[in-house]
């Protein structure tokens, strides 16, 4: 089975996801170290960073993946080269090969999926707006061995 990991998973409670610029460094930190175990391991053939706007579907994708055992999927909005450089360096200081896949939908499709959540997995459509606004395509000169983009 293949390791997906999801700082978002950090910020779940009892009583829903509670986010703060604290907690949410806290859950980017424990999803960094969770991949340096992970990698550690030694099995681990491959990283796949699924990216795109919150609603156009990472987790269903991350979930759909064909990956074998020895994969990892990283599942955020991840915008921006700066925002994927930190997976792509811990993977690459383990002579594992990182891929890209960006879940690409217009951000219409991304908010009416949004507004279908659960409330408490709802996004503030300002984030969304953010993310839509920063979002750089994932390219090979970021140190992908492959980037792909999955029309969704």
């Amino acid at each position: 089975m293949s390791l997906v990991i999801d700082p978002d998973r950090f910020l779940e409670t009892e009583a829903g996801r509670v986010w703060t610029p604290e907690r949410n460094a806290e859950a980017w930190r424990l999803a960094y170290a969770a991949l340096e175990q992970a990698l550690a391991g030694g099995r681990i053939d491959q990283v796949v960073i699924v990216c795109g706007l919150q609603g156009a579907g990472q987790s269903c994708g991350t979930a759909g993946q064909d990956q074998d055992a020895g994969g990892i999927s990283v599942d955020m909005a991840l915008p921006g080269a700066r925002h994927r450089a930190p997976i792509i360096a811990i993977a690459r200081g383990h002579g594992v090969p990182v891929e890209a896949v960006w879940i690409r939908v217009p951000l219409e499709v991304a908010l009416e999926r949004n507004r279908q959540r659960r409330a408490h997995r709802i996004v503030p459509e300002a984030s969304i707006r953010s993310v839509a606004r920063l979002f750089e395509p994932p390219t090979h000169g970021e140190g992908f061995s492959e980037a792909r983009i999955v029309e969704a």
